[in-house]
């Protein structure tokens, strides 16, 4: 079952997302990215979609932003974060919570859905293929990192 993630998920979303941050390399820390979710969540920051198995435990999830695109003219959406348990995965959840969002940008107005994957995320890379995402071959994308 996929389903809009609210507050009352908040325990079960963090575990997930200290799960992606670890993937990426980033340290475990449950009560930083437990209040970095709850802030999006109560400040409609964010559009989480989870994935639930039978049982109705928390298997995976999508989180989204909304964005504007001046090329476009037009609300964007950022696929920004996307994981599933590692137990249950190539079952289909990550393309069902894909399909989710696709639901919801076009019910926001957004014609196209963007997203960044690691270089050596592969696996990501082949089902974004297979769902009709395009590589950007002409952009690049650029970071700049602020000291504090």
């Amino acid at each position: 079952m996929i389903r809009k993630a609210t507050l009352t998920d908040i325990d079960a979303l963090t575990i997930l997302f200290d799960q992606y941050l670890v993937f990426y390399k980033k340290p475990s820390d449950i009560k930083t990215h437990k209040n970095f979710l709850t802030e999006r969540l109560e400040n409609n920051d964010a559009i989480v979609f989870m994935a639930f198995d039978e049982e109705n435990k928390a298997i995976g999830f999508a989180l989204n932003y909304i964005t504007f695109s001046s090329l476009l003219l037009s609300k964007i959406l950022i696929l920004n974060d996307l994981f599933v348990d590692s137990s249950i995965r190539k079952k289909g959840t990550a393309r069902a919570l894909i399909e989710e969002t696709k639901k919801f940008a076009q019910e926001i107005g957004s014609p196209i859905i963007r997203l960044r994957t690691a270089k050596n995320n592969f696996v990501a890379q082949n089902l974004y293929q297979k769902m009709g995402f395009v590589r950007d071959e002409h952009l690049y994308g650029y970071d700049l990192t602020l000291t504090k």
